[in-house]
């Protein structure tokens, strides 16, 4: 399926978490530049100013003209034929990354986030069906996570085996913490951490916990 200019700007804008405001200051370019050429009215834009258009949506100005070329750290998504792009439901729940605000069970929203379907399935090695995203707040996995990341979470992964970062509930509330089982602890218990060091570890029975999933990749806005 072929796509034009004004769709993989769209697109990347949409992948990218960006508005046309946002890309116009990155590429210092007028708004009404990036605007006219999103509504078709720019038939020749200058080429100049679609290159830092290009940069700032960190795609090469061949693929912005063609839908062919380089397309910088985000492997995750393709402006390829639909068939190729797999949609992951994106939830409500914003897991804390501090002390363990409640967090309502996730919901999902009708709002989904399109990926690769060949990463999903060759690097990921994981169902489409166990994926969602959310997004993220607090400090405490600083500076690894940040307030307002996006990640996607796999729900199949809930063994802390090897270690990594899971979204679980701790008992308070819903949280995303780095965890690992505690060797020779009876009853078995779970370390959780967090990367920040201004918040201390803790212990948890494998009773007290349920692990929702294992976070697999994350993004960030600028």
């Amino acid at each position: 399926m072929s796509t034009t200019l004004q769709d993989r700007i769209c697109k990347r804008l949409q992948q990218l978490g960006l508005r046309e405001t946002d890309v116009a200051k990155l590429a210092g370019v007028n708004r009404s530049f990036l605007h006219d050429v999103l509504r078709g009215r720019s038939k020749r834009p200058n080429p100049e100013k679609l290159s830092r258009v290009a940069t700032a949506l960190k795609v090469d100005l061949h693929w912005l003209l063609t839908g062919q070329g380089n397309i910088q750290d985000i492997a995750p998504f393709d402006e390829g034929a639909d068939e190729d792009l797999i949609a992951i439901p994106y939830v409500e729940a914003r897991p804390s990354m501090g002390g363990g605000a409640v967090v309502e069970e996730p919901v999902e929203t009708g709002r989904d986030f399109h990926f690769r379907r060949a990463w999903i399935r060759d690097k990921l090695r994981a169902s489409p069906s166990n994926l969602r995203v959310l997004h993220v707040e607090g400090d405490s996995m600083l500076p690894t996570l940040e307030d307002g990341d996006t990640i996607l979470l796999d729900l199949s992964l809930k063994r802390p085996t090897p270690p990594g970062i899971f979204v679980l509930h701790d008992g308070m509330g819903l949280v995303a913490k780095r965890i690992e089982h505690v060797p020779n602890s009876t009853p078995p218990k779970i370390r959780i951490l967090s990367d920040n060091p201004l918040y201390s570890p803790y212990e948890r029975s494998i009773d007290e916990i349920r692990i929702i999933g294992r976070i697999r990749w994350f993004a960030r806005e600028l």
